[in-house]
């Protein structure tokens, strides 16, 4: 990629999310105060959250992989039913995937 086209593709980047965000603050409030609006902002960074979490826990590339990594997501996801506190559940996942790694 040239340098030109590559300044080009960083200025069209920035023009972009500029106008992503003025979109955003020229909703009218009246529509930002509906309660499904109001239920879908709340909830969405958490499904984006667990997306991401997913994509980047059972992903190599392209391709899906079931590793160590899925144990310590599995672990975190038991210590997070059975109520623990967020310290205890990184705790727990991270010795999942070390386990898991030393028997792989």
């Amino acid at each position: 990629m040239s340098s030109t086209a590559l300044w080009i593709a960083i200025g069209a980047t920035a023009v972009g999310c500029y106008l992503i965000k003025l979109l955003g603050l020229s909703v009218p409030s009246g529509v930002l105060e509906r309660p499904m609006v109001r239920r879908l902002s709340a909830l969405l960074p958490v499904a984006l959250l667990a997306a991401l979490t997913a994509q980047q826990t059972l992903s190599e590339g392209t391709r899906i992989v079931l590793d160590a990594r899925a144990a310590g997501l599995a672990a975190a996801a038991v210590a997070l039913l059975l109520r623990a506190p967020f310290l205890v559940v990184v705790a727990v996942a991270v010795l999942a995937t070390a386990g898991a790694r030393a028997l792989l």
